[in-house]
């Protein structure tokens, strides 16, 4: 059966400071003509919803309107999800929808329940503005704005010093080594930028197909066998390799517990060698009866400012609502703040 009316949160996850108060925006898209009802969102014990329901009306097909609640989150650290659901003429329904195109197969609907995962957590951050240059596609720019940043859309020709000026941080999206054909030659202005005191995250990379094969201003190396340099359990034991690095303290104290609720892995494509004189190897990790390299988290220090690479999963992490990955993330974003 096709919702005459479907329902879509702006956001996958929400970040909230424990007992916060923020607004929850739902959109409602008609599927039918001149739909009206009622729209609800719902929470778990602990978390408040105001108001509790709203009415609702959308004319033409295709037609949209928003509406938002208020919600405030329990004075407790807690994770939950919120559920929206409308009831049109004795009807219930409570989907989003996706529609998928692919050339080799038929066109796919998807009816999925409209939910959106949120989180009260203790995170502090440091620094107001980061740049996000995309690669192969991922969510972390919209999961940097619920941290509080202001995220800035960047291309390769956005890579020098001048025009990174005043940003705190660069993050650079998943496998763009891999997907852009506009970062290699830009790579001397982002490492400039690095020199004269910035912040960039460099996310994981595939070892095949690489069209920007520095990853780094200092030699780090993705070749190799690539089930030897990922950790597939996502509650393999972590180790701080350097207890004292700013990374792991400031400003948010990170402990074992920050490593639990992980999904589906821990990290893939760790780098199978580096520059150990200049990258700091900062957590250990590895699968039940396997080795791999020290290298899901490698940070150097370049001129006044630092590199970092990682191989953690946080494209999956910080979608997914994991408190301590978005406390780890933090720590690297604000390096040098």
């Amino acid at each position: 059966m096709i919702s005459p009316v479907t329902l879509h949160f702006a956001f996958e996850v929400n970040l909230f400071a424990p007992g916060a108060t923020k607004p929850v925006e739902v959109e409602v898209t008609a599927f039918r003509p001149n739909q009206s009802g009622t729209l609800q969102l719902d929470a778990p014990a602990g978390w408040k919803v105001s108001p509790a329901s709203q009415p609702f009306k959308v004319g033409a097909v295709g037609d949209q309107a928003k509406f938002t609640f208020t919600v405030t989150a329990p004075v407790q650290p807690a994770n939950a999800r919120l559920t929206v659901s409308v009831d049109v003429n004795g009807a219930h329904f409570d989907n989003d929808r996706i529609v998928l195109h692919y050339d080799h197969i038929p066109v796919q609907l998807l009816q999925p329940p409209a939910r959106l995962k949120v989180v009260s957590l203790n995170l502090a951050t440091r620094g107001n503005k980061v740049g996000y240059l995309p690669g192969a596609g991922d969510s972390i720019a919209e999961c940097l704005k619920q941290m509080g940043y202001t995220v800035t859309p960047l291309t390769g020709a956005d890579l020098t010093p001048e025009k990174l000026r005043g940003l705190d941080a660069v993050v650079i999206g998943v496998r763009a080594f891999n997907e852009r054909t506009d970062l290699a030659a830009n790579l001397p202005g982002l490492f400039a930028y690095v020199e004269a005191g910035g912040t960039v995250i460099a996310q994981y990379n595939r070892p095949t197909g690489l069209k920007a094969t520095q990853l780094g201003p200092y030699s780090l190396s993705i070749a190799g066998n690539a089930p030897d340099m990922r950790v597939t359990n996502e509650h393999s034991p972590v180790a701080f390799l350097v207890p004292d690095h700013p990374a792991l303290n400031t400003p948010n104290k990170i402990t074992a517990a920050d490593f639990d609720g992980w999904i589906q892995e821990r990290g893939a494509y760790f780098p199978s060698s580096w520059d150990q004189q200049n990258y700091t190897a900062l957590l250990g990790m590895s699968d039940p009866g396997e080795t791999q390299p020290s290298s899901s988290v490698l940070i150097g220090k370049y001129g006044r400012g630092y590199y970092v690479y990682t191989s953690l999963a946080f494209f999956r992490q910080l979608p997914g609502g994991v408190p301590g990955a978005y406390r780890l993330f933090a720590n690297l974003v604000s390096l040098g703040k």
